[in-house]
């Protein structure tokens, strides 16, 4: 049996554990609330980059994907960073749903699986 691995924990959580041949990021959120959508987008998906590569991963590993947007208006915008970040014939399942993210200005949440 393989170990568990987590990185980056603290006492809430951690940023990415590596389990049964995938690694787990927790959803990434942008450090600049209220910035425009394809800015936020950008640093939730350059977050994610960042938690893959520090493991060797690369976005072509990543299997699923779950996307949280604060209105359904943010959708295509998201949508231009998001295709534009996915390597060609690589994409991941996707769920995408409007959810109440947890800090005022936060308009987007993205938390992706990789398969290692």
């Amino acid at each position: 049996m393989n170990p568990i691995q987590r990185f980056n924990t603290n006492a809430r959580m951690s940023q990415l554990v590596i389990a049964n041949g995938f690694a787990f990021v927790s959803g990434q959120v942008p450090d600049n609330a209220g910035a425009p959508i394809p800015q936020q987008a950008s640093e939730v998906l350059a977050k994610i980059d960042a938690q893959l590569q520090a493991q060797g991963i690369s976005r072509e590993q990543i299997v699923s994907a779950n996307v949280w947007l604060s209105s359904p208006e943010h959708f295509a915008a998201f949508n231009a960073v998001w295709e534009a970040w996915v390597p060609a014939g690589h994409a991941p399942t996707r769920a995408c749903v409007q959810a109440l993210l947890m800090l005022p200005g936060l308009d987007v949440e993205v938390a992706v699986v990789a398969a290692i």
